[in-house]
């Protein structure tokens, strides 16, 4: 029997959903505002099918190859960007930060004659350090974070040319194995055993959820729901696959990108840095009263933005065999936050995932690559991209805007 309040009694197990429920929650959802991941795979179906009608290369095995070489080193410079801007900040030094790291690493591998694997670690080290200043002196001082991160992408492009010195441009071995990051292709069975590997484990995390879930006695969601969106993924993967086995094999550095994906995903939706993360994008005094430690996780946030975006300058060096003073710069940093923002994270935080930074990269992406075959001019492409990213926005207000009238 239950409460007045309408709650089960304590130690009782809460009735599971009816069936269907997990089909009725989304529409519940798109009703409010919630929009998800909805408008961006719509657009992307959309984008990519008006390509191939203009030019039948588009679906051809050698551009999806391309495509997703292209992509992966500033995927994970926006990959970084989905933690600041969690937490309702913004970070402007993040290309700067994947140049400087980058030059550092070619210096020391090239001109110092260290080993590779070092320099890339130190690399990334040197990104961390910067994130942590940024951070620091963010929470410390008060700087706002826009002005903090334009002083920086200033400062941090003054450093990179430091670096650099005279020679510009340094050039990295076509067989070294820095060049190899991003130079390398995997066979075929690697993708169908990653498409097993992502079954399996997603399959037991849905049923252990919900057997947590009862246990605690809390209301256990339908099982459906997460099924299909394991099973949606897998066929995914194994369409990739297929498609790249009938071109030279599976790009190494778009596979980091989407590991790098799965663990950011992990980080973000399985932990409890994960959860403190979005409680102060949605509420930092709110998380500061409940025992939320608020400076620090900014610090951790920006941190980890910057250490992703030195790896994402590393790539970057690996796909061009060089680093010169030029990297880091042109439209990288804002192609990074727009993959964040049109992918769905908010820019007023509190809400974004993981698979934001590969959804919106995937459409920049197939915009620039779409635009390349149609021999379109540079104008056109930013013109495109730019309206997508204001579309994507407009969406996220009006999500915003109907959560808050619906009282979520």
């Amino acid at each position: 029997m239950s409460t007045a309040t309408g709650l089960a009694p304590q130690g009782t197990v809460p009735a599971e959903p009816p069936q269907g429920s997990w089909f009725r929650q989304p529409l519940r959802r798109l009703r409010t505002g919630d929009f998800g991941p909805l408008p961006v795979i719509l657009g992307l179906v959309v984008i990519s099918l008006v390509f191939q009608l203009a030019n039948d290369r588009f679906f051809s095995p050698q551009n999806i190859f391309n495509l997703s070489q292209q992509i992966a080193s500033t995927g994970v410079i926006a990959l970084g960007v989905v933690f600041v801007l969690v937490i309702g900040e913004i970070d402007l030094s993040a290309g700067s930060v994947s140049g400087v790291t980058s030059a550092a690493m070619v210096v020391l591998n090239i001109n110092a004659g260290w080993p590779p694997v070092l320099a890339i670690v130190l690399a990334v080290v040197f990104g961390a350090a910067i994130g942590l200043f940024h951070g620091a002196v963010f929470t410390k001082l008060g700087v706002p974070s826009f002005v903090l991160t334009l002083g920086g992408l200033l400062a941090w492009q003054g450093v990179q040319l430091l670096v650099l010195g005279n020679q510009g441009t340094i050039n990295l071995p076509y067989d070294g194995a820095i060049a190899a990051l991003a130079n390398t292709t995997l066979p075929a069975w690697i993708g169908f055993v990653i498409a097993v590997v992502y079954a399996v484990g997603a399959t037991a995390t849905t049923f252990r959820t919900g057997r947590r879930r009862r246990e605690r006695g809390l209301a256990v969601r339908p099982l459906t729901g997460g099924l299909v969106r394991t099973g949606v993924i897998t066929v995914v993967i194994l369409a990739a696959t297929i498609v790249f086995a009938q071109w030279h094999g599976i790009p190494l550095s778009f596979v980091i990108f989407v590991g790098l994906v799965v663990v950011v995903d992990v980080l973000l939706r399985g932990t409890t840095f994960g959860r403190k993360l979005f409680a102060v994008g949605g509420n930092a005094e709110a998380a500061r009263r409940a025992g939320i430690q608020v400076g620090t996780v900014k610090v951790i946030a920006f941190t980890i933005a910057s250490s992703l975006a030195a790896f994402g300058g590393v790539l970057a060096a690996s796909r061009l065999f060089a680093v010169n003073q030029a990297s880091g710069g042109s439209d990288i940093l804002l192609n990074a936050i727009a993959a964040a923002v049109i992918g769905g994270t908010s820019l007023f935080g509190g809400r974004g995932s993981a698979y934001s930074a590969l959804l919106g990269m995937l459409v920049i992406g197939a915009v620039s690559n779409g635009m390349d075959l149609l021999n379109q001019t540079s104008a056109v492409k930013y013109i495109i991209t730019g309206g997508v990213l204001v579309a994507a926005v407009v969406i996220d207000s009006l999500a915003r805007r109907g959560r808050a009238a619906s009282g979520r």
